[in-house]
């Protein structure tokens, strides 16, 4: 599909994962390069961190990601597997991307289960902010 999007549209495309797509997202960026029909950048917001059955982002072999990733982050994501005081443990293993950056947010609402979208898990109430950052930085 990356391939044929490449083909058809003529331009760059990028995969975006949030929560478990991370693991999608993170994991095609390690197995396929952009020349193989792989995606041109990442971006991963309130990725999964830990996980207990092992398929967290940092357990993947990113080090071997080639595209720009941008990873971002509420301060506060109250997701057990998204932990921020865990973010280290990605952005230290994305060693061979020749872009990468950690937006990190704070504010907004968080209402209900805490891994969910009306949570600061899922950027509630600052959603256009984030958006339009996010947009700005694969654009540069």
């Amino acid at each position: 599909m990356i391939a044929w999007l490449k083909k058809e549209a003529a331009v760059p495309v990028w995969l975006v994962g949030t929560s478990r797509g991370t693991q999608s997202a993170g994991s095609l960026a390690t197995a396929l390069p952009p020349a193989d029909g792989g995606p041109d950048g990442i971006v991963l917001t309130s990725t999964i961190l830990t996980d207990p059955r092992g398929r967290s982002v940092p357990d993947m072999p990113i080090d071997r990601i080639k595209v720009p990733v941008l990873v971002v982050h509420h301060k506060l994501d109250g997701c057990a597997l998204c932990r921020y005081a865990d973010i280290d443990a990605l952005m230290g293993r994305l060693t061979a991307t020749p872009r990468k950056e950690l937006l990190t947010f704070d504010g907004g609402t968080s209402k209900g289960d805490p891994c969910e979208a009306f949570a600061h898990h899922g950027y509630a109430g600052i959603e256009g902010e984030v958006v339009a950052k996010i947009g700005a930085w694969v654009v540069k």
